[in-house]
């Protein structure tokens, strides 16, 4: 199999809110839009780029067994500063702290908030782990 692509779709039944999220506070651009899905991009540089679609949960291209709301996802962002996006997105804009920041061993700083649909959104910087972590990483992603 030749892989062109690979995003997650985000299914809800606030389309228009959760791409403006997305858009404000993430930097995403639109790529496609319609009432019933948004495809969005954002460009880290001329070579690298992340995906993320927003779909009507009760759309009819999806099986109706399946046109439940996303749960049990987590979307994880690293960023080169974490301090400083916890700064702009829960102090300034708000959002919800669902974790609050901190160190873990196995080598994140982090915190956790929330998007409109309930669906989880890690910041994370990658820091030193532990020595009892560092051993079960394949490589340094620290460094």
């Amino acid at each position: 199999m030749k892989v062109m692509s690979f995003y997650p779709v985000i299914m809800t039944e606030q389309v228009a809110s959760t791409e403006k999220f997305y858009r404000n506070l993430f930097g995403f651009e639109k790529v496609f839009e319609a009432d019933w899905y948004v495809s969005l991009r954002l460009t880290k540089d001329a070579q690298t780029s992340f995906e993320l679609a927003i779909l009507e949960s009760g759309h009819p291209t999806i099986p109706e067994d399946y046109r439940n709301l996303v749960k049990g996802l987590i979307l994880n962002f690293e960023v080169d500063d974490v301090d400083e996006e916890y700064e702009r997105l829960i102090i300034r804009e708000k959002l919800p702290i669902e974790i609050d920041l901190r160190d873990e061993l196995f080598g994140q700083r982090h915190f956790i908030t929330s998007d409109p649909n309930g669906i989880l959104i890690d910041v994370i910087k990658i820091i030193p782990p532990s020595s009892s972590f560092s051993d079960q990483y394949n490589e340094k992603l620290w460094e």
